[in-house]
Order: C-alpha cells, then structure tokens, then sequence
C-alpha cells in the first residue's frame, strides 16, 4: 500500500497518519478543534526502540556496549523509527496499521507495529516490538505535541491548557537531564521530568471552556514536557528515560514488547 498520508474518521474526530514522517500522527481534529502541534517534527511521534535520552548514547546488552547516533548530544534521544519511513500493511475508515523494520543505526532486526484506532470521542494508539532472532532490549512510548491553545474555525484562540494528575514520585532529574535513580515527591512544574503513575498513566489535559481530554495508558511510566510556549507533551511510556540502562526490557522471540495508551476527550 502507498505511503501516502491516511485520513481516519469517526463522528466528528478526524486524524491523520503520516507514515512516511515516522509513523507520527500528523493531525487530530475534533468538531473544529485542531489538538496537534503542527510541523514536520511535531504531532505525535512513536518512541521506539527506546524512549527520551540514553545517556551518552551507550546501553549494555549483556557485556556488549552498543553505542547509538548522538543526536541530542550528549546523549541519543526517542529512538530511531520516528526518522524512518512506516509500511501500511491496513488502512480502513477509522483504523489503520502501519509497520517499522529496525535498521542500522539499531544493531537488532525486529519490526514495530503501530495500531491508530479512532473512535467518535477517543484515539487508541497500540504499539508492539518483536523480533525474529536475537533478544534485545527496548522500550515504547509516545510523544505528542498537544497545542497549548486550540483554536474553532472562527478563529477565536481559547485559554491555555491546564494539567492534572497526580504521580506517586518524580524521578529526580540530574544537570544532565537524566533521573538520577532517586525519586522524590512530585515537584510543580514547569517540567522536563519523569513520574511514576504505579495504577497506570492518568493525566487530564483540560482547556477552559472548550475541551477536555485523557492521557491513559497501563503503563507507569509518564514524561511531561511543557516549558515550551506553543504546546504541551504528555508521554506514555514502558520506561524512564535512559531506562535501556536502569530498567531493560527484554524482547525476545517469543514475548514481545507490546504498550498501549488512550486519549479521550469531551467538549466543556
């Protein structure tokens, strides 16, 4: 099938899928509302095989040292596949999955599968990582970029958007912007941080007077990221950044890594 964008619909939601930019969702429209910073590198963005910053690039596998690309020096950042061109194996009205093979500068054969399912009043993303030969390890995650303001058709920009959830920790953050190992209670914000959310990712996005939407995932891990003006990011992940050092996940070939999150939203 083309790599050409795919345009899902449901009701009043419509999203697309770009897989030939990294197999992001490029766009998520709801009654008007455009809920996606939009731009080449925003949207939101599958993290895999790994999730946030490696520190200086290099993960053990066993006794091997494998060094990755540094592509936010010092350290490798959000993986490889979201630089590579997705197959579409599927595409229906409202469902479509797309396909990464891994390739150098990941030292693994595996293939990612990413499942986009949209329904009138949610977006269902489901990621999994298997290989056909060696284990290796991995993490998933997801990076949207949810406009900080949304604004109708008319043109009419609401007030910014406010976050709510509640973590069991923040992963202390280092200079280096890597957890340090020790968690602490959850400090406010603005953040570039790690939590831990051990009942599963429950973050509710809220903008006054217009919307308000879910972030969940079963899944504890969540980076928030909103010290940028134009939008904030909400990340479900299997891990915590540099977590292919502190806390591997092993995929081999008969267990792979399989993550999934939920947005839902409903007008206010």
């Amino acid at each position: 099938m083309s790599n050409e964008d795919i345009t899902l619909t449901a009701g009043d939601a419509e999203v697309r899928v770009s897989p030939a930019n990294g197999g992001r969702i490029s766009g998520l429209k709801f009654d008007s509302l455009e809920l996606l910073r939009q731009g080449d590198r925003y949207g939101c963005f599958p993290m895999v095989p790994w999730c946030g910053r490696i520190r200086e690039g290099r993960f053990l596998d066993g006794a091997t040292v494998r060094q990755m690309p540094l592509n936010s020096p010092p350290h490798a950042i959000h993986g490889t596949a979201r630089d590579g061109a997705w197959s579409v194996a599927r595409a229906s009205a409202s469902e479509a999955v797309i396909t990464y093979e891994l390739v150098d500068p990941w030292p693994y054969p595996g293939r990612v599968t990413q499942i986009v399912t949209l329904a009138e009043d949610s977006l269902t993303l489901a990621m999994s990582v298997e290989t056909y030969d060696d284990s290796f390890p991995a993490q998933i995650g997801w990076h949207p970029w949810f406009n900080r303001t949304l604004a109708g058709e008319d043109g009419a920009v609401g007030a910014g958007a406010q976050l709510d959830f509640t973590p069991a920790w923040q992963e202390e953050r280092g200079d280096d912007h890597l957890p340090t190992g020790n968690r602490i209670d959850p400090e406010p914000g603005p953040w570039d941080d790690c939590f831990g959310m051990p009942g599963g990712v429950d973050v509710t996005l809220t903008w006054p007077g217009q919307l308000e939407l879910k972030v969940t995932s079963r899944q504890e891990w969540v980076v928030v990221y909103d010290e940028q003006a134009e939008a904030v990011c909400v990340e479900p992940q299997t891990g915590p950044p540099n977590g292919l050092n502190t806390l591997p996940r092993l995929v081999t070939p008969v267990r792979p890594l399989e993550a999934a999150t939920t947005w839902s939203w409903r007008r206010i």
